[in-house]
């Protein structure tokens, strides 16, 4: 197996953007893609990922491989690749190597770890809302109610999606109408309001650094399901679960 990258940012930030939410976890390589699914350590969220074939100059996969990997350690060396380096992977003798060349080689080993973790599967969910926008609406209306409260609300109403929070004495409201940047699909009549964790959505928002748009999808005390897809080239999807109030 040999895989050479000639943009390591699609790998570099996804991996950076996943150890924010898992420790270890197993990447299949296949034919046509690096894919991992993995759940948080507390089962809060999920994320999918998949850098697709066609993303890299040199795929060389003879047979499917499961890699299993600390991706602290993955991180650390990632971190180290310039934009203007060929990155390379390669399998060898239990070990990952990590070729980053520019204007020097240099080679890491990381090690293959042992994990005993179930096969996760990506839950089938129903949406009847469907919202796309470019990734920075979300991420200022977010960040713009993260002053606020350590929950977020989503709420539909019509036409026009409300993020808010509140905490004791304060609150804040960002309402997005739909514009020719901001698509509002809804199969409901009613409003629908559901609840999320702000630390964990500031972690999976920081998949608009390399995806220009995101794909919002909520129901009323449901998970929540962002997609960034950029075509041809990466996936990076999560599912949180909602926050449910306790009356």
């Amino acid at each position: 197996m040999k895989l050479t990258l000639a943009e390591p940012k699609y790998l570099k930030e996804s991996v950076s953007i996943i150890s924010e939410l898992v420790n270890e976890a197993t990447f299949k390589i296949t034919k046509n893609a690096i894919e991992l699914v993995a759940m948080d350590p507390a089962n809060v969220a999920m994320v999918v990922f998949k850098l697709l074939s066609s993303t890299f100059v040199e795929y060389d996969v003879q047979e499917d491989t499961e890699i299993a990997i600390n991706l602290s350690n993955l991180k650390q060396v990632l971190r180290r690749a310039k934009p203007s380096d060929m990155l390379s992977l390669e399998v060898h003798e239990n070990k990952l190597k990590i070729i980053l060349q520019g204007a020097s080689k240099r080679t890491f080993s990381l090690p293959i770890i042992e994990l005993e973790e179930k096969e996760q599967k990506v839950p089938d969910l129903n949406f009847p809302i469907t919202i796309s926008a470019p990734s920075y609406v979300l991420s200022d209306a977010v960040e713009d109610v993260d002053i606020i409260g350590e929950s977020v609300s989503f709420m539909i109403d019509g036409k026009k999606l409300v993020i808010s929070a509140e905490s004791d004495l304060s609150e804040a409201n960002i309402a997005i109408q739909e514009t020719e940047e901001v698509k509002i699909m809804s199969d409901v009549s009613e409003v629908i309001k559901a609840k999320y964790s702000i630390e964990y959505l500031k972690k999976m928002m920081n998949a608009g650094k390399l995806v220009p748009e995101v794909k919002i999808n909520f129901n009323k005390d449901y998970p929540l399901r962002l997609d960034y897809k950029a075509v041809d080239k990466i996936m990076l999807s999560f599912i949180l679960a909602p926050r449910v109030e306790n009356d």
